[in-house]
């Protein structure tokens, strides 16, 4: 098909669906997303999960917070991009999740001594750890939590650490703004608080279900 018989929602489909399998998945990972669709969850997509691991790696992340383990897909590809001594700290309510992202990091060849699976209500755990700690907090999980996980998670990060969310287009509902359902609502309303801090510097990525990344100033 050439280019001018093409629309260009289909061209930026197909471009989109180029970006999100060009890099191929380890094996630890494809076997993760199969135990995902099995137990009926969504895993961050191919090119998030390449993301993830990227923006891990340019910062050399030592210590990281995940918000939503689910079986430990995401896991895999921050412990990828983190220091060989970095330390993964994830929160899940669920504890078959984490009997299942323990297989997988195990799987990869990750020692123990590199993760801690905590779980618990997310909320109750982000309150003990200690502010401007860690490098990285990714957030994928409840959207209707969404402000109180940002709020703690701008106080975990240090000056240059980096708030990443997940489902920040929520299946292209948070983009149209006569949806006015609970969750694109709260969804949208946190990207707006996001923007609005000047302390912050960030960029909105259409991939996988949309991935909000802010980096942290450092003091004036």
């Amino acid at each position: 098909m050439s280019r001018s018989s093409q629309s260009p929602a289909a061209a930026q489909a197909v471009s989109w669906a180029y970006a999100e399998e060009f890099f191929p998945q380890p094996d630890a990972a494809r076997q993760a997303r199969a135990v995902s669709q099995r137990l009926g969850l969504e895993p961050v997509s191919p090119g998030v999960a390449q993301t993830l691991t990227l923006l891990a790696r340019l910062i050399s992340a030592q210590a990281v917070v995940e918000i939503g383990t689910g079986v430990g897909v995401a896991s895999l590809a921050l412990l990828a991009g983190m220091d060989p001594n970095g330390v993964l700290t994830s929160i899940d309510s669920e504890a078959d999740h984490h009997q299942a992202a323990r297989a997988a990091v195990a799987q990869a060849g990750h020692p123990p001594r590199r993760h801690r699976f905590i779980t618990g209500r997310a909320l109750e755990v982000l309150r003990q750890l200690m502010d401007s700690a860690y490098d990285l907090v990714l957030i994928d999980a409840e959207p209707l939590d969404y402000p109180e996980y940002v709020e703690q998670a701008l106080r975990l990060l240090r000056p240059g650490g980096l708030l990443v969310l997940h489902h920040a287009l929520l299946g292209d509902t948070v983009a149209k703004e006569s949806n006015l359902d609970d969750e694109p609502l709260i969804v949208r309303e946190t990207l707006e608080a996001v923007r609005q801090l000047d302390w912050l510097t960030s960029a909105l990525w259409p991939i996988g279900d949309g991935l909000l990344v802010s980096v942290k100033s450092e003091p004036a």
